[in-house]
């Protein structure tokens, strides 16, 4: 006799979960699918192992056809189970089994399985009915192999692919994979008991807990999906067929939301949500928050028509009964090929172009070329190399000479950040500066610079070298710290190095308030450093302001040196004479050659820097060429 104390409550609970899951938008992944496959026969395998349990109780009140095969059906559904079971493993870790051999032929085993059910109506290997009723036959134990062979491979595909995927839903993988194993060792440990459901059933609670609940996929709306779905969606299709982009974003969306008020906007961002899903029900339609909203289509797709569609629903009010807003859309197209790098890079350029379509506020759509796909794909690349350089503390940093103008010889240097690519070339600092900027890492780059230049000067002591002082740059996100100093200064202490020898360089972006930055320079003198301004001639700066601040020395930006050396005139040496007065000195930055060289000492200039005198060197040579103590 079995025993059924587990497995109606447990049917009970699938139809439950069953019907919830329905409810909601689901998104035409991988994994959903083959999730809802596991639903299914679970709900089938449960209703046949209840129904043939009844029989098998009860042999005389049913025909032996009725009882073979509810047998073997309950049979081939537990093998379908279990390769199921694998099959969303593989779909999870997007493996295809098409591209491996040995797991393509992971469908052997539950067609075996149900080869050999079908074949027990004969043969009785699996089972076979007699007078005294239900037996498991001399190959029963065949179904236990095969369960072991799936959550094996389940197993091994953790193992290889759970570093792909955050750590919860690694978790989580093991955690089903685990029940289901557990669930194999109570079926044969307990066979009158009908625990399997029951393990298999908290084997789909997990994944769904932790995996297939639409609601990962849904914007806080529920009726529209997300940009987590957007990105798994591209990833699974990714370059298998031709899609189409159609993007819109509201016009200056923050600004609305300061008008309209947060309430509004999010009730107009649900009227526009259901508008374009019920306007094309053939795509897919995703709210990228900020008033960004992706459909994603065919290639059939036709932007022209979708822009008229859209801009004419745009051009009168959205009202309900708790707003009425008066909104503009903005517009990208997007082709995505064969080929797709990323989804990274599709996803990053999107959130570029959606900027400058709302920057642009133009009616026509805003297309995003292959171009911008690879200067997003480039962005990533330097993005991850900045990355690995400052968590690995492997940022290089070089140095650049600059020369007295008064005898040619070496006077300071500047320290230069330098990061390389997976190939070891050196990035481009106008690359990876302006990235380190927008993600907040400029910091930790700026303070690593600083350390290994007072690592450097203790090693080698600037008069080694011929030098007096090594510039270090503050970037305005650096400047704009109030513990810079503090943090300076313990750094200093750690290599026992004199404030004096460092100077310090900020930009003329630096000097926008100037209540601030005047206590922000007096803090970096009363430290014992000497500041120095930056790239004049490129920002806010003017005589007037540069009276209050202390500047040791003013850099003439190179453009303003070019176009001087290009085309002389009396305004830059009276400009260079007025700092002087002012008790600056004066440096020309961009030297280029010695006719520039020449212009520049007669301009008044108290030290040039450049590649005629030098580029930026590693330290390493730096020692080498400008060393006075072999």
């Amino acid at each position: 006799m079995w025993d059924f104390s587990f497995v109606i409550p447990t049917f009970l609970i699938l139809i439950i979960l069953f019907v919830f899951y329905f409810s909601l938008p689901r998104l035409p992944v991988r994994t959903n699918k083959v999730f809802v496959q596991i639903v299914i026969i679970e709900m089938l395998t449960v209703i046949t192992d209840i129904l043939a349990s009844i029989v098998d109780n009860d042999l005389s009140g049913f025909s032996l056809q009725v009882v073979h095969f509810l047998n073997s059906a309950y049979f081939i559904l537990f093998f379908v189970r279990f390769y199921l079971f694998y099959h969303f493993t593989e779909a999870f870790f997007n493996v295809d089994a098409r591209k491996n051999p040995v797991r393509a032929m992971l469908i052997l085993p539950v067609t075996a399985g149900a080869v050999s059910v079908i074949l027990s109506l004969r043969t009785g290997w699996i089972y076979f009915i007699d007078a005294n009723g239900y037996n498991p036959g001399r190959g029963y134990r065949f179904i236990y192999l095969e369960l072991l062979i799936y959550i094996a491979f389940s197993f091994g595909l953790v193992f290889r692919y759970g570093h792909t995927k955050r750590r919860r839903e690694r978790y989580a993988v093991l955690m089903y994979i685990i029940l289901l194993l557990m669930g194999v060792i109570f079926r044969y440990l307990f066979p009158r008991f009908l625990l399997m459901d029951t393990f298999c059933l908290m084997a789909i609670l997990v994944i769904y807990l932790s995996i297939e609940n639409p609601e990962f996929y849904l914007d806080p709306s529920d009726i529209v999906f997300n940009g987590k779905a957007f990105r798994d969606l591209i990833e699974e299709n990714n370059g298998k067929y031709d899609q189409r982009i159609f993007g819109i974003v509201i016009h200056n969306y923050y600004d609305m939301r300061d008008i309209y008020g947060s309430h509004q906007i999010d009730e107009g961002i649900q009227m526009i949500a259901a508008f374009l899903i019920a306007s094309f029900p053939e795509y897919i339609v995703f709210y990228y928050r900020k008033g960004r909203f992706i459909i994603l289509g065919d290639g059939q797709m036709d932007f022209e028509y979708m822009s008229s569609k859209i801009s004419k629903r745009f051009d009168g009010p959205w009202k309900s009964n708790d707003a009425e807003l008066y909104l503009k859309p903005c517009f990208i197209t997007m082709q995505l090929g064969d080929e797709i790098a990323s989804p990274d890079d599709i996803f990053n350029t999107l959130v570029l172009s959606f900027k400058k379509t709302d920057a642009l506020n133009e009616k026509t759509p805003y297309e995003v070329t292959s171009n911008e796909l690879d200067l997003t794909r480039q962005d990533l690349l330097v993005r991850r190399a900045l990355e690995d350089a400052i968590e690995q503390d492997i940022m290089e940093v070089y140095l650049q000479p600059l020369f007295d103008a008064s005898n040619d010889r070496i006077a300071g240097a500047e320290a230069l950040s330098r990061v390389k690519d997976m190939d070891g070339k050196i990035i481009s600092p106008g690359l990876f500066i302006p990235i380190a900027e927008r993600s907040g890492r400029i910091n930790e780059l700026g303070e690593q610079v600083f350390e290994k230049t007072c690592r450097f000067l203790q090693e080698n002591p600037p008069e080694s070298l011929g030098i007096s002082w090594i510039n270090v740059n503050l970037s305005p996100a650096q400047f704009m710290r109030t513990d810079l100093m503090d943090r300076f200064e313990s750094i200093l202490e750690k290599y026992n190095i004199d404030p004096e020898i460092i100077h310090l360089e900020i930009t003329e972006e630096s000097m926008i308030d100037d209540g601030f930055l005047q206590k922000q320079i007096q803090k970096i003198n009363a430290k014992g450093f000497k500041s120095v301004l930056d790239d004049y001639g490129t920002g806010y700066s003017n005589l007037t302001r540069l009276k209050k601040c202390p500047f040791a020395n003013i850099k003439l930006d190179m453009s303003l040196v070019w176009d001087y050396c290009e085309a002389p005139d009396g305004l830059l040496p009276v400009m260079v004479k007025a700092f002087k007065n002012m008790g600056f000195s004066v440096t020309a930055e961009g030297i280029e050659n010695r006719e520039m060289a020449e212009i520049m000492k007669e301009a008044g200039c108290d030290y040039l820097q450049g590649y005629y005198y030098s580029k930026p060197l590693p330290m390493d040579e730096f020692i080498r060429k400008y060393g006075v103590c072999k």
